[in-house]
């Protein structure tokens, strides 16, 4: 009888099997193809995973994606290999990998070890996308914040118009009242020139016209000068040209960018603040250029600001920062940026942001306007007296979860005999609250 050594066969079945999955993992790289990716799977890939360092036409912190595909044609399996653990291939001494590494300041790749082939596959596929053309929209006038109303030429030509119409009606008129008298025998009287006074003697003579006459001039002067001089320090609708353009409706509209993430000492101080350029350089350091509306992340590029307008607002404040995109790196040379201050209070007026921001809960645009919607910055409100105090006289105070006001709150109450206490009855007229 013949003994069959099992052991020996098992053992030889696992090391078959063994080979085979140590071939099938040196395979895996191989399978990555651009060509069979999802480039619409790999957009959202590439922003999650790449899209803090990388740029696809634009060297960011690492170098531009764009023609990675048929750079590494030939070798996908190496680049699998970096894309998942550059650090680990950089380790074994691949030249490739080492010199990547010294020409990008050695500066660290992330571990994506979590990516398959698939995920891989797609995201090469969206590097491959070609760069869209700009696209300029016409704008309409139904979006904006412009509006859709009819110009103030429009209308001054339908008045003169309508005042020709008026005057060749009466032309017509009388005309045809002279022919109907004429038919009728009546005849029309002609006035003598010759003895008529002169209308401004006649109105010299009349003592009583005169004095109505001057009265009504004082009292209109009156009216005018006095409404002049109201108006001296309000710049409602007042909105500069800046030096580097900013859009509100960009930011703080279509990316929802909070007020008080650039404006954050309003929360603690008297000022509002102007952002410092190295808040706009948290964003902007990766964002070189926006995007067109064949991406979607620009809905409303018009003729007046298309994409190349802001790609050159961007470059300003590069020049400003001393930005070198080429080596992403500071310069140095920096140049201050004259912004034109648009709300301004006199001197004699107190106004805390913080009062009103932390303590009173009061939003941006109660005093600032729809500025989500503002593609040039303009003062909204009047910002006079008058105005402040109708808003202390409207707006109740809030007391919930502020000790501070409780017992103020219960005496006043009792002394007004309302439950909700306005600014105003809280001591918000009183002169030195607002006036040094």
């Amino acid at each position: 009888m013949i003994q069959v050594n099992h052991r020996n066969s098992f053992s030889r079945i696992i090391t078959l099997c063994a080979a085979f999955l140590l071939i099938f993992s040196t395979s895996l790289f191989s399978q990555i193809d651009a060509a069979s990716g999802d480039a619409t799977a790999g957009e959202a890939l590439f922003k999650s995973n790449c899209g803090a360092c990388h740029k696809l036409y634009k060297k960011m912190t690492g170098p531009a994606l764009y023609g990675v595909v048929e750079k590494y044609e030939e070798d996908y399996e190496w680049l699998g290999k970096w894309i998942r653990n550059s650090q680990e291939l950089i380790a074994t001494g691949d030249a490739r990998a080492n010199a990547i590494y010294e020409e990008y300041n050695q500066t660290q790749m992330n571990s994506f070890e979590g990516l398959s082939d698939v995920d891989i596959s797609n995201i090469l596929a969206y590097t491959n996308t070609p760069k869209p053309e700009p696209v300029v929209v016409k704008n309409t006038g139904g979006g904006g914040g412009e509006g859709g109303g009819v110009s103030n030429n429009i209308i001054l030509a339908i008045l003169g118009f309508i005042l020709l119409l008026l005057v060749a009606v009466l032309f017509l008129v009388n005309n045809t009242l002279k022919k109907f008298a004429q038919a009728q025998g009546i005849e029309v009287a002609q006035e003598e020139t010759s003895s008529r006074k002169p209308i401004w003697k006649a109105f010299v003579e009349n003592q009583f016209l005169v004095l109505v006459s001057v009265i009504l001039l004082l009292l209109g002067g009156a009216y005018f000068a006095y409404g002049w001089m109201s108006q001296v320090g309000v710049d409602q609708g007042y909105a500069p040209v800046q030096p580097i353009h900013y859009s509100h409706r960009i930011h703080a509209g279509e990316n929802a960018i909070e007020c008080k993430y650039c404006h954050s000492s309003a929360r603690v101080s008297k000022h509002s603040g102007i952002p410092s350029l190295n808040i706009c350089m948290n964003c902007h350091k990766s964002i070189g250029e926006v995007a067109g509306p064949e991406a979607g992340e620009l809905s409303s590029v018009t003729e007046d600001y298309s994409k190349e307008f802001y790609d050159k607002e961007i470059q300003k404040l590069y020049k400003a920062v001393g930005w070198d995109e080429a080596t992403q790196s500071y310069t140095g040379e920096t140049q201050p940026v004259e912004w034109v201050r648009i709300h301004n209070l006199p001197d004699f007026a107190y106004f805390n942001h913080s009062q009103h921001v932390s303590v009173a809960g009061i939003e941006c645009q109660k005093c600032h306007g729809p500025v989500e919607e503002m593609e040039i910055m303009y003062q909204y409100a009047p910002l006079t007296m008058g105005w402040c105090i109708n808003c202390h006289r409207e707006t109740n105070v809030k007391i919930e979860g502020n000790p501070y006001y409780e017992k103020i709150h219960e005496e006043l109450s009792k002394k007004y005999g309302v439950e909700k206490l306005t600014a105003a009855q809280m001591g918000g007229l009183e002169c030195g609250k607002c006036h040094y």
